[in-house]
């Protein structure tokens, strides 16, 4: 079933700062472009806090939003993977993503549908600009979506995990296999065998 995915999350975009952000040691945490790792996780670690005295409940963060950078030249999202301790800003231009019921579409089944050819192809055509490159909210949430039921989501899920880590296996031995063939070779180098 398609669907989308306007029907399926809520899309919102993060707190406008008015000016420069002046971070203080007391504030709350706040999300921004810089804090969302090469994994596609959302590095809630290492935050800067801002002084901010009013902000919507739709501009926190809570586990299983989705944080997608609207500008840039990675029109991909990074996934929340844990509940943020304190309450956590998001700053425009980011969106966060939040699926409106979770027993109907997996937040992590959204995150790995909007990484596939066909969602990135949609958003390329939806790009707005040349120097600045930017996709619209309402391009975003016209995105349409493949929703098979729970199970195949949690299969789909389940074996994109499994691909990754096979990876990341396969790039840790190929760099060790690497490293150990550039030290016999050094050592025939030497005459040392």
């Amino acid at each position: 079933m398609k669907k989308y995915l306007r029907e399926i999350a809520q899309v919102q975009v993060g707190h406008s700062f008015r000016s420069r952000l002046e971070f203080c040691a007391t504030g709350l945490p706040v999300v921004q472009m810089k804090d969302l790792r090469a994994d596609d996780l959302v590095d809630c670690g290492d935050l800067q806090r801002v002084d901010i005295r009013e902000v919507k409940d739709s501009q926190l963060l809570h586990c299983g939003d989705l944080v997608f950078r609207s500008r840039g030249m990675d029109m991909t999202p990074a996934f929340l993977a844990v509940e943020p301790s304190v309450p956590t800003i998001l700053a425009a231009p980011l969106y966060r993503i939040r699926v409106n019921s979770p027993t109907q579409v997996l937040p992590q089944y959204l995150h790995w549908y909007l990484h596939q050819d066909e969602a990135q192809a949609y958003l390329g055509s939806r790009i707005k600009g040349t120097a600045q490159k930017m996709i619209s909210k309402n391009s975003l949430e016209g995105l349409p979506i493949d929703l098979p039921d729970l199970a195949t989501q949690q299969a789909i899920v389940e074996l994109d995990a499994l691909l990754k880590r096979e990876l990341s296996l396969l790039n840790t031995l190929s760099a060790k296999r690497e490293a150990l063939i550039s030290t016999q070779l050094m050592q025939m180098a030497k005459g040392d065998r």
